[in-house]
């Protein structure tokens, strides 16, 4: 449901504007218009760079205890609460970010030097270069394979191996020039293995110094997300001291807020304390309203979902209720097997117990759509790739008869009974759709907007009815025909007569406007809503291929393991289940999210006229 909203206007000197603006906070329930879009101020530039700064803190403490954590004991002290604090951890965790980069590449070069100097020791260089000065010679480092090395280098360069490290041999040449050698030329560190490791050592013990710190810091983390409270503040407060207009010479102030209904008469009772001048109304048609959305515990589970489409404009429904308990079913059908929406349901009542915050509403919808699934599996005879209509299972015996399948109920009209199902659910859902659209005329422009829509509605209805009904094999009344041929004539009227109520204003034209629009309309109901029902079907290939691929598997896995001993077959046949119904499981969980949201957002939408577009009521506050 959309909450009804209350436009504000205030006049406010400039004098007073800053403990208006101070009080409007304390009262937290005025959405603030920007009525200068765009603007932006050094102040507000700021706060931004400093949410973002924590935003990314946040995250990368996230990730830091989801890594490392397990690796802790770390306990969680008592959290400071001083803005002082929430700065001095910001650049902590900051400061523990940089080191752990900063570590990270020490390691790496020391790990670097030390798997370069372990195949020649732990030898000393001052040794090297006293035998260079003595002899002469320039002492050189080889590597290459075993079978690479020639002898006769011993008798030329004095040669002399060193180790045979991971299938290379290592040594060193003595020459006063670079030795005329077919093997890889090797340019050391100057510092010893030793240094190297004890290096290693300490940057890695660092390192775990820094992943506890952080993990540490992660407990402590409600400092920053106080902080970061503060900053939205502050960004909200720099956009509202940019969200007047300066009247009178910058005199007077002129704002435009939105508030609740509700919270319009303790916030005018407030304003009539301050002696503040303001205007409260109704918001007009053609205004861009913020949006408060309200629902019962079921329907605010599928909001996610509407808000990756858009929330509605303040003209529109809210679609949530309606879509629900389609996009519960449409999930049902497309995945289609009972034993997967048993692993949904589980893992959702899973994370809905332990889980925290959006999560556990996840959990929930989760449980939602796993149950619908076990229905729908368990309707169309599906479980775990299993064809339960294929069963020679004595309990199944009296139901089979039932199932929505071909081997069950049997093909109606010729066609799978999925098939006819996944029509019929879907000329709801669009019937639904269209009812919803002239709800939304009469809310926005009275009831004879809504004729044109309303007469398709019912003239679909009671063509379904006329000629349905008996097509299988229900004989109506004679009175039941006249009343739905009636009906059907009254609704025709108002499509070819009554479809734009507007253009009657202007007499002369209203009539052939209407009888344009009424064959438009008649073309476009034809096309599109044959069109729209037919992507529907979607639920029943999606629902079927499932289905077969499980069963693919468990053939493939019976036949590939039926020659082997069964004290052996049981590991193959559960290696090949898993994987199969893994892939299987992955694949249709992404149809069954996909697919429904398609329908939702397109068929459903489409015939709702829904907008979409709209602001989220955001109020002015600390």
């Amino acid at each position: 449901m959309i909450e009804r909203m209350k436009k504000l206007t205030f006049l406010v000197t400039d004098q007073e504007y800053d403990s208006f603006l101070a009080g409007l906070r304390e009262q937290g329930v005025v959405h603030v218009q920007q009525l200068k879009q765009g603007a932006t101020s050094p102040a507000l530039q700021e706060a931004i760079d400093l949410k973002q700064r924590i935003q990314q803190d946040l995250a990368y403490l996230e990730y830091a205890w989801g890594t490392w954590g397990k690796h802790t004991h770390t306990t969680e002290p008592a959290p400071a609460t001083s803005d002082a604090d929430g700065m001095q951890m910001l650049e902590r965790v900051e400061a523990l970010r940089d080191k752990e980069v900063a570590t990270c590449h020490a390691i790496d070069e020391a790990s670097k030097n030390v798997s370069r100097m372990e195949p020649w020791g732990d030898f000393d260089w001052a040794a090297v270069r006293r035998i260079e000065e003595e002899t002469g010679l320039k002492v050189w480092f080889y590597a290459c394979g075993n079978k690479s090395y020639n002898p006769a280098w011993e008798e030329t360069y004095f040669t002399i191996p060193v180790s045979d490290w991971q299938k290379r041999l290592y040594f060193v040449a003595f020459s006063p020039e670079e030795p005329d050698i077919q093997a890889e030329l090797l340019e050391l560190p100057s510092g010893t293995l030793s240094l190297y490791q004890q290096q290693l050592a300490e940057a890695e013990q660092s390192l775990a110094e820094t992943h506890d710190a952080l993990c540490m810091l992660y407990q402590q983390r409600s400092m920053l997300e106080r902080e970061m409270n503060r900053a939205q503040s502050e960004i909200q407060l720099h956009r509202v001291e940019l969200s007047d207009e300066a009247l009178a010479d910058g005199a007077v102030r002129l704002m435009v807020g939105w508030t609740l209904e509700q919270k319009a008469p303790a916030l005018t009772q407030w304003l009539d304390q301050q002696g503040i001048y303001y205007e409260i109304e109704d918001p007009a048609l053609d205004e861009d309203v913020p949006v408060k959305i309200t629902n019962n515990s079921f329907s605010s589970l599928f909001e996610p979902i509407l808000r990756m489409y858009s929330l509605p404009s303040y003209q529109d429904l809210d679609p949530t209720v309606y879509f629900a308990p389609f996009f519960m079913l449409f999930f049902g059908l497309c995945l289609g097997d009972g034993g997967y929406g048993l692993l949904v349901l589980i893992g959702g009542l899973l994370l809905a117990w332990k889980g925290q915050g959006d999560a556990k509403a996840y959990g929930r919808l989760g449980a939602w759509l796993g149950g619908m699934t076990v229905i729908c599996g368990l309707a169309t005879g599906t479980v775990f790739g299993i064809d339960l209509t294929q069963q020679d299972w004595a309990f199944l015996a009296p139901v089979k008869k039932y199932f929505i399948s071909d081997n069950g109920i049997g093909p109606i009209f010729g066609y799978s009974p999925m098939m006819v199902l996944s029509v019929a659910i879907g000329l709801v859902q669009v019937l639904l759709g269209m009812v919803l659209k002239a709800a939304k005329a009469i809310k926005n422009y009275g009831f004879a907007y809504a004729i044109g829509t309303l007469s398709w509605v019912v003239a679909i209805v009671a063509a379904i009815v006329l000629f349905g009904l008996p097509a299988c094999g229900v004989e109506l009344p004679m009175v039941l025909q006249y009343i739905l041929y009636a009906l059907i004539g009254l609704s025709v009227l108002g499509i070819f007569f009554y479809n734009n109520p507007a253009s009657y204003r202007r007499p002369a034209l209203g009539l052939l406007s209407n009888i344009g629009g009424g064959v438009w309309s008649t073309y476009s109901m034809a096309t599109g809503l044959l069109g729209d029902l037919l992507s529907y079907i979607r639920l029943f290939a999606l629902g079927l291929t499932g289905g077969v691929l499980g069963g693919v598997f468990n053939t493939l896995a019976l036949d590939m393991t039926s020659s082997m001993p069964w004290y052996i077959r049981w590991l193959p046949l559960i290696i090949i289940l898993l994987f199969g119904h893994g892939i299987t499981f992955a694949l249709s969980m992404i149809s069954a999210f996909v697919h429904p949201m398609r329908l939702t957002f397109v068929e459903f939408f489409k015939n709702a006229d829904y907008s979409g577009g709209g602001e989220e009521y955001d109020p002015f506050k600390k």
